[in-house]
């Protein structure tokens, strides 16, 4: 996952600080978000997904899709 989220930074040639700004957080914190010594909160991921264009399983190294999924309301079981 912490390789994925800095290859799309580097792939749009951002800085941490850069991503730090957006997530509202310091760059040491995103920083440690990139090495994986820290856990990244759910509303991060939500917002680098948002940000990146893709689902937050392809973030986590769930798939290797990286469109995200269709938003259909209601089909959840």
């Amino acid at each position: 996952m912490y390789q994925r989220i800095r290859d799309l930074r580097e792939d749009r040639d951002l800085t941490q600080q850069d991503l730090a700004e957006i997530l509202n957080v310091s760059q040491t914190t995103y920083s440690r978000y990139e090495s994986g010594s820290l856990d990244i909160p759910t509303v991060s991921l939500i917002r680098l997904s948002q940000f990146h264009g893709t689902s937050i399983d392809y973030l986590l190294g769930l798939t290797n899709e990286k469109q995200p999924y269709s938003r259909k309301l209601g089909t959840l079981r």
